[in-house]
C-alpha cells in the first residue's frame, strides 16, 4: 500500500458491548484491581464470555484478593456496559467463575531483576507503534472515526438519550485517499443490537445522526446515502455474549491502527505492564507520535523487538516513508539517546504502574486524550522537541 497514492482503505471498530470487548474490559479490570493494591503485581488474565456465563483464567503474582471481590467487580463491569438481558446480565442469572492462580516461577525468574541483572521483558515478541497526520490525534482517519461513532452512541445510550439501542455494536468506515491523504468518505457501516420494539428503518433513523456527528463535513460532501449500511443482515435483537462467545485479545487491530500499520500479534488487555506486548507497543506509539508531532515526518512506523528475560530491545526499526536516510539515522540516534526502552524504563517513562487499564479496553488504546490519573500517558507529545532539526 505504501507506493499507492489513490486507493480506498477501510477500518472497523466494535463497541464496549461487543462480546470480545466485554472480555477485554473484565481482564483489564483484574489488572487494575491488583495494581491498585500493589503497583508491581504481575497479571495475565484471560476472560471468556458466553450466554449467562463468564470464566476468568490466568496467572497472578500479587496481593491476596478474595474471589468474591473479583466476581463482584465482574458484575460491576457488565452493569456499567449496560447488560441486563435474558441471555446476559450483571445479576445472579449470569454465573461467574474465576480460575486465576499463581504465576509460573520460571517466568518470574526470567523477568525479575536480581543482582546486577535488570528486569527482563515478560515475553519475546515484536511490537509496533504508528502515527500519521491524518487527524489532530495523529491517528489514521478510518479507525479514528469508526471509534468515534460507537463512542458517541454508547455515551448517549448510557445517558438515556439513545433508546432501544443495546450495547453490542460495530462500525466500519471506508475512506477514499487521493495523493495518499484521506479525501472523502466512501461508505459507512453501523450494525447495532436493538430492542424488539423497533424496526430497521427506525434503527437507521436513530443511528444516522452519529455518522453526521462523528465525521467532519468536508469528508461527507459527496457522500452517497446508498453507501450508508445499517444492520445489513436485518434483525439484530440477540447480541452480546448471548449471540456470540467473547474472548480477551481477539480485537487487536481494532485496539491499534485499524490495519493501517502492522501489528506484532500480542494482545494488550489482561496484561500488566511488565508484558512488553502492552508496554512496548505503548512506548512505540509514544515515540512515533512525538516524531510526527515534531513535523519532521507526515507518518512514522516503529518496530521494537524483545527476548524474554532480556532488558534491552534486540532491535529498533524506524520508517518515515520518505526515503531520507540521513533523517532516518538522525531519528534512530535521537531515540537511542533519549528513550530507555527496557521494560522498567518504559514503565517509569510512561507511569504505567497505575490502575489505568480498564478504560483502554474499548474504542482504541491510541488516539485518546491523556488524563490526570496518568491514563493514556503514551498519547502526550511532550518529547517532540527532541526530533526538531
Amino acid at each position: 500500500m505504501s507506493n499507492l497514492k489513490n486507493y480506498l482503505f477501510t477500518s472497523e471498530s466494535v463497541s464496549e458491548g461487543h462480546p470480545d470487548k466485554v472480555s477485554d474490559r473484565i481482564s483489564d479490570m483484574v489488572v487494575d484491581t491488583y495494581i491498585s493494591q500493589d503497583p508491581y503485581s504481575r497479571v495475565a488474565c484471560e476472560t471468556l464470555t458466553t450466554t449467562n456465563k463468564v470464566v476468568l483464567a490466568g496467572e497472578i503474582r500479587g496481593p491476596k484478593i478474595k474471589k468474591d471481590e473479583i466476581i463482584e467487580k465482574v458484575r460491576g463491569c457488565i452493569k456499567d456496559i449496560g447488560y441486563d438481558q435474558e441471555g446476559f446480565t450483571w445479576k445472579e442469572a449470569t454465573k461467574v467463575e474465576s480460575h486465576l492462580h499463581s504465576q509460573s516461577t520460571d517466568i518470574a525468574m526470567g523477568v525479575d531483576s536480581s543482582g546486577n541483572k535488570d528486569e527482563g521483558a515478560g515475553d519475546q515478541g515484536i511490537m509496533f507503534g504508528y502515527a500519521c497526520d491524518e487527524t489532530e490525534e495523529l491517528m489514521p482517519a478510518p479507525i479514528y472515526y469508526s471509534h468515534k461513532i460507537l463512542r458517541l452512541m454508547a455515551d448517549d445510550r448510557k445517558l438515556g438519550k439513545l433508546k432501544n439501542i443495546e450495547p453490542d455494536s460495530k462500525s466500519q468506515v471506508t475512506f477514499e485517499y487521493i495523493e495518499g491523504k484521506p479525501s472523502k468518505i466512501k461508505s459507512v457501516v453501523i450494525s447495532s443490537q436493538h430492542s424488539a420494539d423497533i424496526n430497521q428503518v427506525q434503527v437507521r433513523d436513530l443511528l444516522r445522526p452519529y455518522l453526521l456527528k462523528s465525521i467532519p463535513e468536508n469528508f461527507l460532501k459527496e457522500f452517497n446515502e446508498d453507501e450508508f449500511y445499517v444492520n445489513p443482515t436485518g434483525n439484530f435483537v440477540i447480541g452480546g455474549p448471548d449471540g456470540d462467545c467473547g474472548l480477551t485479545g481477539r480485537k487487536i487491530i481494532v485496539d491499534t491502527y485499524g490495519g493501517a500499520a502492522p501489528h506484532g500479534g500480542g494482545a494488550f488487555s489482561g496484561k500488566d505492564p511488565t508484558k512488553v506486548d502492552r508496554s512496548a507497543a505503548y512506548a512505540a506509539r509514544y515515540i512515533a507520535k512525538n516524531i510526527v508531532g515534531s513535523k519532521i515526518a507526515d507518518k512514522c512506523l516503529i518496530q521494537l523487538a524483545y527476548a524474554i528475560g532480556v532488558s534491552k530491545p534486540l532491535s529498533i526499526y524506524v520508517n518515515l516513508f520518505d526515503n531520507d536516510l540521513d533523517k532516518n539515522r538522525f531519528v534512530v540516534k535521537k531515540i537511542e539517546e533519549n528513550f530507555d526502552l527496557s521494560p522498567r524504563g518504559i514503565r517509569e517513562m510512561l507511569g504505567l504502574n497505575k490502575p489505568i487499564y480498564e478504560k483502554t479496553s474499548a474504542y482504541g488504546h491510541f488516539g485518546r486524550l491523556p488524563e490526570s490519573d496518568g491514563s493514556f500517558s503514551w498519547e502526550k507529545t511532550d518529547k517532540k522537541g527532541i526530533f526538531s532539526r
